[in-house]
C-alpha cells in the first residue's frame, strides 16, 4: 500500500473527524479510507485514531503524528509547486493563537476577508492568553505582542504593526483617586495590570528623554485583557489598553485617557512560526493578508 497515500488519507480523517467524509473528498470508499488508516497504524505499531459509532478523534500519539506528518506533507506542496512553478492553493486547518484584545470587530473584519478569499481554509483560533508551544501543540503561528523579547529557538518573528497601549481609567475612578496632572503624580494609583508580559510595579513612563520611574498598586493581575477593560469600567484602577479596542467606551465617556500626550506603553504585534525553508500556502497567504491589513486595524 502507498504509504504517502496514507499519510495523506490519515490528515484528512483527522481534519474532517470522519472516514465518510474523507472518503468522499478523495473519491474512495471508506473502506478503503479505513485500510489506509490500519496501514499506517499496524506500520507504527501504535493507534493513532479513536472510532466509535458518532465520531473519530485523535489518540494522543495520534496527534503528535498529525501534527508533524501535516508539516511535513504541506512542506512536500510547496517544495514540488516551486519546482514546477504551479501556485498551491490554500487549504486545510490554520491552528494559531492571539491576544484576547483580538476578539475585536476589525480583527473579525480581516478573518471574514480572508475567508471570502480562501474559503477552503478553516481557521482554529486560540484566545487563552497563554504563550503556546508552537511546535509540540500543533500551532501554524501565533500572533503576540513584543518589544525586545527573545524568540525560542527555532522560530521567526514578522512584524505585523505597531500597537500603543494607551493609560485609562474610568471617570469614577478618576473623581475618587484624583485625575493625575504629570507623570509623578500617578505614583501610588491603583493598576489592573497585564502579566502577559513583564509589567511590574514599577514602570518607566514618559516619551524618549523624559522618562519617570512610577510605582503603582497592582491591584488585580490578569493575562487576560478583556477581564482588565471590564475592571476599569467597574472602576476599579488604571489600565494600559489599545485605544482601538476600547473605542465607543472612550466615546460614550465610560474611559478616559489619562496623560494622553505623556506616556504610552509601545509594541509591535508580531506573526511567530516555526521556521521552515517552505511555508505552507495557507500559513504564507494569512500571514502577507495580516500584513497588508494589520495597520488598518491596531
Amino acid at each position: 500500500m502507498d504509504t504517502m497515500m496514507s499519510l495523506r488519507v490519515f490528515c484528512l480523517v483527522a481534519e474532517l473527524k470522519s472516514f465518510t467524509a474523507a472518503a468522499g473528498r478523495l473519491n474512495l470508499s471508506p473502506a478503503m479510507v479505513s485500510k489506509h488508516v490500519m496501514h499506517l497504524e499496524t506500520r507504527l505499531g501504535s493507534r493513532l485514531l479513536n472510532r466509535t459509532s458518532r465520531s473519530v478523534t485523535l489518540t494522543e500519539a495520534g496527534a503528535l503524528y498529525f501534527n508533524q506528518t501535516r508539516q511535513m506533507l504541506e512542506g512536500l506542496d510547496e517544495l514540488e509547486a516551486s519546482i514546477g512553478n504551479v501556485t498551491v492553493a490554500p487549504r486545510g486547518t490554520l491552528k494559531f493563537s492571539a491576544p484576547v484584545w483580538a476578539a475585536s470587530s476589525g480583527f473579525v473584519n480581516i478573518l471574514a476577508e480572508y475567508n471570502q478569499r480562501y474559503p477552503d481554509v478553516s481557521l482554529d483560533m486560540d484566545l487563552s492568553g497563554r504563550i503556546v508551544n508552537l511546535v509540540e501543540e500543533g500551532f501554524d503561528l501565533a500572533l503576540r505582542a513584543m518589544s525586545s523579547e527573545r524568540l525560542d529557538p527555532g522560530l521567526v518573528a514578522r512584524p505585523l504593526a505597531k500597537i500603543e497601549f494607551r493609560l485609562m481609567a474610568s471617570p469614577d475612578y478618576l473623581r475618587r483617586a484624583g485625575r493625575p496632572q504629570s507623570i509623578a503624580e500617578l505614583n501610588g494609583h491603583a493598576l489592573l495590570r497585564y502579566n502577559g508580559i513583564n509589567v511590574s510595579e514599577s514602570l518607566l513612563l514618559g516619551r524618549q528623554n523624559d522618562r519617570h520611574k512610577v510605582t503603582f498598586r497592582n491591584v488585580l493581575l490578569s493575562a487576560n485583557e478583556t477581564l482588565l477593560h471590564l475592571a476599569a469600567l467597574r472602576g476599579m484602577g488604571l489600565v494600559f489598553l489599545p485605544e482601538w479596542l476600547v473605542e465607543e467606551d472612550l466615546k460614550a465617556g465610560r474611559l478616559e485617557v489619562v496623560l494622553a500626550g505623556a506616556l504610552g506603553i509601545s509594541n509591535t504585534l508580531h506573526a511567530v512560526y516555526p521556521s521552515r525553508k517552505y511555508l505552507s500556502a495557507k500559513v504564507r497567504t494569512f500571514i502577507d493578508f495580516l500584513v497588508l491589513r494589520s495597520p488598518e486595524v491596531f
